[in-house]
């Protein structure tokens, strides 16, 4: 028995002392991040908590108000109260129905669906009491058995408006409109508190700005590329 100890004790100090030559200062000087840009597919499960690109098509009367303010929950609609917005491009070019093409504007969106709850027939349970049962998101996939869509195509609502960030201007037959909205888009971003270094919202709070120690610049965790300077 006190063999076995002295042999265990042995190689313990043998692996304590291997475990301290491996031991080394680990380096770097920069980093870039390769983003996955595929987009989602309209008949695409969405992948709860994740986020993606949508869009939202609305009057260009109230598209400032809607900049500055943030999308309203509408009262009721099929998937009961909330934003309504799609996947798909050409459907949100569609609304506000009964509107003149010139007079509609379609906002690009960076969405957080959160949970997602899928509607596919008509009559489901939850189809509008979803968010009552803990989801965040409705999804209608395309194609799909509900009587109410004539052309077929995705449709998705979100209960909190503040899941939904406006990126761009997607479309909008008048330019210089398009360009002021662009323009304002773009400080809402800084005001609403973007970071001075990757240029990304702060709505989660402060970034940790800190300085390389190779090169002593000013970098964000969150920036997607850093090149040191001294290399």
């Amino acid at each position: 028995m006190i063999n076995i100890v002295n042999c265990y004790e042995s190689a313990l100090k043998s692996l304590q002392g291997f475990s301290l030559k491996l031991k080394m200062a680990v380096t770097f000087s920069g980093w870039q991040v390769v983003e996955d840009r595929k987009p989602l597919h309209e008949d695409e499960d969405p992948k709860s908590g994740h986020a993606y690109t949508m869009y939202h098509g609305a009057h260009i009367q109230n598209a400032k108000v809607i900049i500055t303010q943030g999308f309203q929950r509408s009262k009721d609609g099929l998937l009961g109260a909330g934003v309504y917005i799609s996947r798909n491009v050409d459907k949100a070019k569609c609304y506000p129905l009964t509107v003149d093409k010139k007079d509609k504007v379609v906002f690009k969106l960076r969405v957080r669906v959160g949970k997602v709850k899928k509607i596919d027939s008509d009559n489901l349970p939850l189809q509008k009491s979803w968010h009552q049962n803990g989801y965040d998101c409705a999804w209608i996939p395309p194609n799909c058995k509900i009587s109410s869509i004539k052309s077929g195509r995705e449709e998705d609502c979100v209960w909190d408006p503040s899941r939904i960030k406006i990126v761009d201007v997607a479309c909008c037959v008048d330019k210089a409109k398009r360009q002021d909205l662009r323009k304002l888009i773009k400080s809402q971003k800084t005001s609403a508190g973007e970071c001075t270094q990757c240029h990304q919202d702060m709505g989660t709070g402060p970034h940790a700005i800190q300085n390389c120690w190779q090169c002593n610049k000013s970098i964000c965790p969150f920036q997607l590329k850093h090149v040191c300077e001294k290399n």
